[in-house]
């Protein structure tokens, strides 16, 4: 196959709106595996809510969550790589968000922490249910024994879009993407996606032009554009399309498989 490797991100990609993996997308999968393709999930999701997806595909590679910042192998769940963050940078950020009641979760590589999990809203409970992760109640910066690698904010879009537009005049300290309607995620300067694939591609020796990525939001961005193919989703927005080479169909009618049909298996 032209391309050795496929990064697929997850929700709005390789999920429907339900969340739910097709078996049209499993199969496809499964042929490119079969024919030597390796496929990574590349995802804001935590390794450890990601990889069951990989182990629902019968796949052993890697994962690379939380946009990035956590390349983990999926056998043994061994952390290869992280880009840690400067958590008490934090401090302004959190008190902005307790300030106006927005919820918040701050995260390692495998574990998650609200600001009090006995008062958490029913919608973060929801959230958190529907993402399979169960929180703790966040403890002191120097009680922390593994490196943050992400803050994520959760509210509404509108009251998220003013304060994104609010946090990007203090500074270039993280890196600040926009990885949902309802969310925006805080991460290192170098953290993204784009940067966990270049790396992993080059541990395993498979040249750019043959690195395939397919993804639906701005936090995509970095990995279609690294790419040798980058394919957005149907339900892209424009900018996300503007930055692919190609399009494919939306993650409810099958969009991954049509793409590993046309570019993999053909």
């Amino acid at each position: 196959m032209r391309y050795k490797l496929i990064a697929l991100d997850v929700d709005g990609t390789l999920l429907s709106d339900d969340h739910h993996l097709s078996d049209e997308n499993k199969a496809a999968i499964a042929e490119v595996t079969q024919k030597g393709g390796q496929i990574v999930l590349c995802t804001g999701r935590s390794p450890q809510n990601s990889i069951p997806f990989m182990e629902e595909m019968g796949l052993s590679g890697y994962v690379l969550g939380h946009n990035g910042a956590a390349t983990v192998r999926v056998k043994d769940r061994e952390i290869l790589h992280q880009y840690g963050l400067d958590a008490r940078g934090l401090d302004p950020y959190i008190e902005y968000c307790r300030e106006r009641d927005i919820h918040f979760d701050v995260n390692t590589a495998f574990d998650m922490y609200v600001d009090n999990v006995e008062n958490l809203t029913k919608e973060a409970n929801y959230m958190y249910e529907h993402f399979r992760i169960l929180p703790a109640t966040l403890p002191a910066w120097e009680d922390f024994r593994d490196p943050i690698l992400k803050f994520t904010v959760f509210t509404q879009s509108d009251i998220l879009d003013e304060a994104e537009r609010e946090w990007r005049t203090w500074g270039g300290e993280y890196n600040i993407l926009r990885s949902g309607e309802f969310f925006v995620d805080f991460m290192h300067p170098e953290a993204s996606k784009g940067n966990a694939l270049k790396h992993l591609a080059m541990q395993l020796g498979i040249p750019q032009q043959e690195v395939l990525s397919i993804g639906n939001y701005y936090n995509d961005i970095s990995m279609l554009t690294y790419a040798g193919m980058g394919v957005a989703m149907d339900n892209s927005p424009i900018e996300v399309k503007a930055a692919a080479n190609a399009i494919t169909g939306t993650n409810n009618e099958h969009g991954v498989r049509d793409a590993l049909i046309k570019y993999c298996l053909s």
